[in-house]
């Protein structure tokens, strides 16, 4: 009978599969264990707060749209994407994002620091029909956004259920948001996401 340590495993599969299964552990543990202990990814950065009525009610229209599906908002540590972009991107800043709008693929530019970058009649002009402002642009028109009215409730109980997961909207925010967003549109809404994405991130490479 053979004495090799490494023979007798291979033969016991009972065995294999529990050493298997205690090498993954310590691999997972490696990983997750080192995330609990790093304040930037669960705490928010200065002056990140979850997001007001009218621009949560636009992250909601933009999710619903599939903008993420040709806009990333994640900002790599790369050298051209920073020269572009901006800062790159830190988790502190999606604390409140559910779900977060990283994605991966860049049909059109990332917008993860496009908040401030162009006034808002700009935005809404190339919401309506992008190529009144690029002319080479291939995204979609959204001009039924314009015409949408927001539902306040909704928006109230969007962010009640929030403020259940964690996110720290007061009583008062919440009694508030209806008002906030009365004859607003969801083209408003939309703008007013896109304004605030990427404001309090640090600033430099």
């Amino acid at each position: 009978m053979s004495n090799n340590p490494h023979e007798k495993i291979e033969k016991n599969v009972g065995l294999m599969a529990v050493l298997i299964a205690v090498a993954v552990s310590f691999g997972g543990l490696a990983e997750i264990v080192p995330l609990m202990y790093q304040a930037e990814a669960i705490e928010p950065l200065p002056g990140v707060e979850p997001y007001p009525p009218l621009q949560l009610a636009g992250r909601d229209v933009y999710v619903r749209e599939g903008c993420y599906n040709c806009h990333s908002q994640m900002v790599r540590t790369l050298r051209f994407e920073t020269e572009r972009y901006g800062h790159y991107s830190l988790a502190g800043e999606s604390v409140y994002d559910r779900p977060f709008q990283w994605g991966s693929k860049r049909t059109g530019p990332d917008l993860a620091r496009v908040g401030g970058r162009y006034p808002d009649d700009w935005h809404r002009v190339h919401l309506i029909d992008p190529r009144d402002v690029v002319p080479e642009s291939n995204m979609p028109s959204y001009p039924w956004l314009a015409a949408a009215r927001l539902d306040g409730d909704t928006v109230t109980r969007r962010m009640r259920a929030l403020q259940t997961l964690g996110d720290p909207y007061t009583d008062e925010q919440i009694a508030g948001a209806a008002a906030e967003v009365a004859d607003k549109t969801e083209l408003d809404a939309v703008v007013a996401y896109l304004q605030g994405l990427g404001r309090h991130a640090p600033r430099g490479q």
